[in-house]
């Protein structure tokens, strides 16, 4: 997946999880699940953006 696609992803999922929240609460478990994912994605957008400023071998 591409860098600016990752992003467009972690807006979404960002929206998503404070509208969760909003109605359920923080410590509903749809909160703590979309947060975990939202991580993930976090996660690999630092990747990516790693592997380009640094390169593929480092």
């Amino acid at each position: 997946m591409s860098v600016e696609a990752l992003r467009n992803q972690i807006e979404e999922l960002r929206k998503e999880l404070v509208d969760l929240a909003e109605r359920m609460g923080l410590t509903a478990m749809e909160v703590v699940e979309k947060s975990q994912k939202l991580d993930k994605v976090l996660n690999e957008y630092d990747r990516q953006v790693h592997r380009q400023t640094k390169g593929p071998f480092v």
